[in-house]
């Protein structure tokens, strides 16, 4: 069992902190300027002192102590006058120190204000972090842990008071039907951008550059989802190796933007600066009409578990922020896999989580959030509930449930996947649509040419449909198919370019010797591992299923199929930057560590890049334009009133009706999906889909009776082969799109869909009864 004490002394380093003026709203937590001096407050339930600290940065480095009042229901606080922006304070916590019992104060750490708005200076992970004694690989010298006299001020950046000093522009509010998720990384998205200055690369007001927005608005995305942008700490296991975690998923303040993201310029002239170029960013893609969602991740943070360093949370109170088990000898309960998770058995935990959502809503104007791990918000001790008092919190706020509220619905905990029990108006990450999606183009097509048994459409129908099976159920049940985030790749995985080109994950690069990363990726290489350049194979190497002149064509032609199988699907749709236009990781499907060419967008494209991006540009513009593309309520099988073709109907390549036994059958994997136009005021929309290594004759479904326009055939290397001019057509149909009688016979090519509008919308008069 580990030792008790109680550190009730003043630091014999410098003389007893006087005690300040009381703060006249404690429940404010954080350190806000009002009038001309600063209110303070922070919880620390089990402390019996707690010390505000300000340090003077601007030339011989001293600290000045105030002790808090408190605590009152666990808030320990204070009001100093003749101080407010541009403050650099901490705070030192006294208090038992019991490892067993999950406590670890120690006035020799300098702490981190949970709340503070601001971070100048860099952390140096060495023993002088830490609150138990380590050696110099940083592992406990012995257990029990012996608390360490080590002061770790000037080993850990200060907390800097922050003010606001211009409106961010309004929000866009862009519907959920019309929206178009683009996940990015901040820096490696305009690391290598041409036309964006030297000094904006990789930084908040890089993105916001006109180049960066230039990008965006001609894909047609209304959304950028940042990777995690709050303030991180790269694990010493990755510094040791020489890597830094990329990614950012390792928080170290809820409420920071993440300083090395800004300028260089804004750095020098402090948070204040970090601050607001990030508010700047905001407001100059609001501009745009584009929204704004941060990953943001709550479920954990940057101290890993008990022998991790004290950084903020730890020396506060372990047990009040992180969850534990239950019984001496304590120790931290693991639902992240990163060491620690944290407590949303404890009021005050998620009250810092809903403090920081208003705050980066409120103040930094961003749009909406996308939760990391979510199931871990939403589970007690006894198990996860969509009923979770944070949840609900969320939920029913009147400022942030009009934000967009996107859960990644598991970890993993017990009960981990949660995928469609999150309540309204969260909308999901759907891991059932983006497996479904490369099973069906990539990982059966891989069986069939190789002469195994592959699915029927069942499951890619499903989706396609908008997952009524995975979103009809419990709190959320009245969604809609917005519920339902589509996605074939996201940060994590195999980008879209390398599903189609490896078959193993390759991740050396990470030093871990390729173990870390998923070994279940769907993927299909083709015939032939690795993005390989075409030059350097023989000029006629030919794709495993012999379906087209070589591999290169055959991988593209399944990045086709799969963006568009995701944007004619009912839900949102969201796009990994760099996949419009074939971005490859060089099969490394973890890249969470890797800040450099694997990760950061390579933007010298190929012709045939470039023809991706054209596609993308194509098809995002038909579902911008047609609401029939994207529908917003679940479809029932039947016609609406004035209707006389269900809302959606299901074909065989023949015409004639799915049977009912027919979706599993591999010999529908050529298939049709009819969406009436009628339901949506909008003209009838046909998806052919041919799923073998075959042409197929597809007798086209009936509908209305009206005639056909091909608008999207994935055997196009690009819209051009289809007579569209995306530099000119983007919102039109052009009157080159080839026509097709209502009830013909097409020959749709191995591997490929077909997207058809009829040549005008439907009206109840023009609704002709569908012979049988």
């Amino acid at each position: 069992m580990g030792t008790r004490s109680d550190d009730r002394t003043a630091d014999p380093t410098g003389p007893a902190p006087t005690v300040p003026a009381p703060n006249p709203t404690p429940q404010r937590l954080g350190v806000h300027v009002a009038g001309s001096g600063i209110d303070i407050a922070v919880v620390a339930e089990h402390a019996t002192r707690v010390d505000f600290c300000v340090i003077n940065e601007g030339g011989p480095r001293f600290e000045r102590r105030w002790s808090l009042r408190g605590p009152d229901t666990g808030v320990w606080h204070g009001h100093l006058d003749a101080m407010g922006e541009g403050l650099h304070y901490g705070f030192r916590v006294h208090g038992p120190w019991d490892p067993d019992g999950g406590l670890f104060h120690n006035p020799a750490k300098l702490l981190i204000d949970p709340y503070t708005r601001g971070l100048e200076g860099s952390l140096d992970l060495g023993p002088e972090v830490h609150a138990h004694q380590v050696d110099d690989d940083l592992y406990p010298t012995t257990y029990p842990l012996v608390k360490s006299d080590l002061d770790s001020a000037g080993h850990v950046p200060t907390s800097v008071v922050v003010g606001h000093h211009f409106d961010v522009a309004e929000k866009p509010r862009i519907p959920w039907n019309r929206s178009v998720i683009y996940e990015l990384h901040v820096k490696g998205f305009t690391k290598n951008l041409p036309g964006v200055p030297a000094e904006l690369r990789g930084t908040y007001a890089g993105l916001a550059h006109p180049r960066s927005i230039d990008h965006l608005h001609s894909l047609g995305v209304t959304a950028v989802e940042l990777l995690p942008v709050h303030a991180k700490l790269d694990e010493s296991f990755l510094s040791e190796r020489g890597l830094t975690n990329y990614w950012g998923y390792s928080t170290l303040n809820f409420f920071t933007p993440e300083p090395s993201y800004a300028t260089a310029a804004a750095r020098a002239r402090g948070a204040q600066a970090v601050v607001d170029e990030f508010r700047g960013m905001v407001s100059i893609l609001h501009l745009a009409g584009i929204e704004v969602l941060l990953d943001v991740v709550y479920n954990h943070t940057c101290e890993g578990n008990d022998s991790g360093p004290s950084l903020s949370w730890r020396g506060l109170d372990s047990t009040l922020y992180y969850r534990h088990t239950p019984s001496r000898p304590m120790q931290m309960v693991d639902w992240t896999g990163t060491g620690n998770t944290v407590d949303f058995d404890h009021p005050r935990s998620m009250q810092m989580v809903l403090d920081s959502l208003r705050y980066w809503s409120g103040e930094m104007g961003v749009d909406g959030f996308r939760f990391d791990l979510a199931a871990t918000l939403g589970r007690f001790s006894t198990g996860f509930t969509p009923l979770h008092p944070l949840l609900v919190a969320m939920a029913t706020d009147e400022d942030l449930s009009l934000d967009k509220l996107i859960a990644e619905p598991w970890d993993v905990g017990p009960g981990g996947w949660q995928t469609g029990n999150f309540p309204a108006p969260f909308s999901e990450w759907n891991d059932r649509f983006r497996d479904s999606a490369r099973g069906f183009w990539l990982s059966d097509l891989r069986n069939l040419v190789t002469g195994r048994w592959a699915s029927g459409p069942n499951e890619l129908a499903t989706r396609l449909s908008g997952s009524a099976d995975v979103f009809t159920h419990g709190p959320g049940r009245l969604r809609g198919p917005r519920a339902s985030v589509n996605f074939v790749t996201a940060h994590d995985g195999f980008t879209l370019a390398d599903l189609t080109a490896y078959d193993h994950k390759h991740n050396m690069a990470n030093l871990e010797g390729n173990r870390d990363g998923s070994s279940n990726n769907l993927s299909w290489n083709h015939g032939l591992e690795g993005a390989v350049a075409s030059s350097l194979l023989d000029s006629d190497a030919r794709d495993a299923a012999g379906i087209v002149e070589d591999i290169f064509p055959a991988r593209q032609r399944s990045q086709r199929n799969l963006l568009t199988t995701m944007l004619v699907s009912a839900g949102t749709p969201m796009i990994t930057a760099g996949d419009e236009f074939q971005r490859t990781q060089y099969g490394n499907n973890n890249a969470y560590c890797q800040d450099g060419p694997i990760s950061w967008l390579d933007w010298d494209l190929s012709r045939d890049q470039l023809d991706q991006v054209a596609t993308t540009r194509w098809l995002l513009s038909l579902r911008r334009c047609h609401p029939v593309l994207r529908p917003e309520t679940f479809a029932t099988g039947v016609p609406v009133p004035g209707d006389t073709i269900a809302d959606v109907g299901w074909y065989t390549r023949k015409g004639t009706g799915m049977p009912q036994g027919g979706w599993s059958r591999e010999e529908n994997r050529v298939f049709q999906m009819l969406r009436s136009g009628l339901a949506h005021g909008d003209r009838d929309a046909l998806v052919v889909v041919n799923g073998t290594s075959s042409t197929r004759k597809v007798t086209l479904a009936h509908g209305h009776g009206l005639d056909w326009l091909v608008v999207m055939d994935t055997s196009w290397s690009d819209p051009s082969d289809g007579g569209i001019d995306v530099s000119r057509d983007i919102g039109t149909l052009p009157s080159r799109l080839e026509r097709v009688g209502t009830g013909s016979t097409m020959r749709v090519e191995p591997l490929s869909m077909l997207v058809l509008l009829s040549v005008e919308p439907p009206t109840p008069t023009d609704a002709r009864v569908q012979p049988d």
